[in-house]
């Protein structure tokens, strides 16, 4: 007589795509209403700020911030496609998993040597040159993928290590710039941030929709297909660089550059925080969407990965437009101190899913959490950036600041995924360590920051 072994399915409730999309609806409808309340009842006692130039935003500052968050949305889609993608060719060129974590690995040593500088490159040159070299990397990898497939994998592995590095501070330091050079409003410096955090969530979601759609059934065809839609992105991308807004000729001699990246950088120690926090967030970051899938389908269960993955970003979503209810005078909260609380938050998360917890409904809800809290860390850091660090330095200190992070994931990965010397777990455990440490550097800072608001726009 045989033994039938029923299968359980666990797949997130549709209640809960629901609830983010009307939550993130309410609080970007709904914020308007709230700020301009509270600043028509506080206007006469609230003190001047660095981000209230008492004039109203242009219409050019609303076009700037338009083009420049569709362009930044195109290098999402590009970046969310391959990252979808990557998983599935490698699959289907049956490549076993210690091979899988050796491109992985060979990816975080390029990331480690060439992109821990391009920051550096990017402030000495300008950045939009290194938003061409993103572009123009990405239209490489398509080509190569268009030509010779499979003896492509070992270059676009490292190509795109490298556009990931660049993704992470080119387009960031490049807005600050532009928006410096062409005079607009200093606080809608802060509504950009949080809504590159928005826009590239929704894109991101919006690749793995447009990769399914595109590998369908025919596995072959799906290899072309992908690589011609990353062409065609990266062709947009370019055009969108070449016409669009006009970049004055920078260049910095090296010698003027490294005094004043020693005196503005590593001479100041509230920098030296902001760093450290924003390395160990980096660290925990790719520790979740490495071990994410592992740790959910340890129960046995079967998951459909594929529908969780849009609650994730989702929730970042929703965190994101939390920020500017923060920061606009509706809570009496400063950067730092939310920065404190979300860091801690964070590490809980983290250290609860250290202890093995195999339930997958509440495995799921901490990483919504988490995800929800790195939509509020994220612009909260970029703000701080702003703050604290000279835009003439901005992209190497980011740059930089990565590179132990990047050393830290490379050694874990060898040791805890190739060796099999280190649990997942104990990984996940010194990510919510370092976590806990972002929030002590961010108290640290608080008290240190004699003059939090300074403006480095005249440097």
């Amino acid at each position: 007589m045989a033994v039938v072994i029923e299968s359980s399915v666990w797949e997130p409730s549709p209640a809960l795509y629901i609830f983010i999309f009307f939550a993130c609806l309410f609080s970007i409808l709904f914020f308007p209403y709230a700020s301009g309340s509270s600043n028509s009842t506080s206007a006469a006692k609230a003190a001047p700020s660095l981000f209230d130039h008492g004039v109203s935003p242009t219409a050019s500052s609303f076009r700037f911030q338009r083009n420049f968050l569709l362009l930044y949305s195109l290098a999402s889609v590009m970046e969310g496609l391959w990252s979808v993608f990557g998983e599935v060719e490698l699959a289907y060129y049956g490549l076993s998993k210690e091979k899988m974590v050796l491109y992985l690995c060979v990816g975080l040593a390029a990331s480690i040597s060439i992109g821990s500088f391009l920051g550096v490159l990017s402030d000495l040159i300008g950045p939009k040159k290194v938003c061409f070299f993103f572009c123009f990397l990405h239209l490489l990898v398509g080509l190569l993928k268009r030509i010779v497939p499979h003896s492509s994998l070992w270059v676009a592995s490292i190509c795109l290590s490298i556009t990931s590095s660049v993704f992470s501070f080119g387009f960031e330091t490049w807005m600050v710039v532009q928006h410096e050079e062409q005079g607009h409003r200093q606080d809608m410096l802060s509504e950009t941030f949080w809504l590159m955090s928005f826009f590239e969530s929704a894109c991101l979601i919006g690749s793995q929709v447009f990769s399914n759609w595109l590998i369908g059934n025919n596995a072959e065809r799906s290899m072309a297909s992908h690589s011609t839609a990353a062409i065609f992105l990266a062709l947009i991308s370019l055009v969108c660089l070449t016409k669009g807004w006009k970049e004055i000729p920078h260049k910095v001699a090296l010698k003027e550059y490294r005094a004043s990246f020693r005196a503005y950088i590593v001479g100041d120690k509230r920098v030296w925080l902001l760093a450290w926090a924003q390395a160990c967030l980096h660290f925990s970051v790719a520790v979740f969407w490495i071990l994410w899938a592992p740790t959910i389908v340890a129960d046995g269960r079967e998951v459909h990965l594929g529908l969780i993955y849009p609650c994730f970003l989702g929730s970042r979503m929703l965190g994101s437009t939390v920020f500017p209810w923060l920061i606009s005078g509706l809570s009496s909260l400063r950067t730092d101190d939310c920065l404190v609380y979300a860091f801690i938050v964070l590490g809980l998360v983290m250290s609860i899913t250290a202890y093995d917890y195999q339930e997958v409904g509440m495995l799921v809800t901490l990483f919504c959490i988490f995800h929800a809290g790195l939509g509020v860390v994220l612009p909260s850091l970029a703000r701080l950036r702003t703050m604290y660090v000279p835009n003439a330095l901005r992209g190497g200190m980011i740059s930089l600041s990565h590179a132990p992070a990047n050393a830290a994931i490379l050694l874990f990965l060898v040791q805890g995924k190739y060796h099999n010397n280190i649990g997942n777990s104990t990984i996940i455990a010194f990510a919510a360590l370092g976590l806990f440490t972002a929030a002590g550097c961010m108290h640290v800072l608080k008290r240190w920051g004699k003059q939090p608001y300074q403006n480095w726009h005249k440097l």
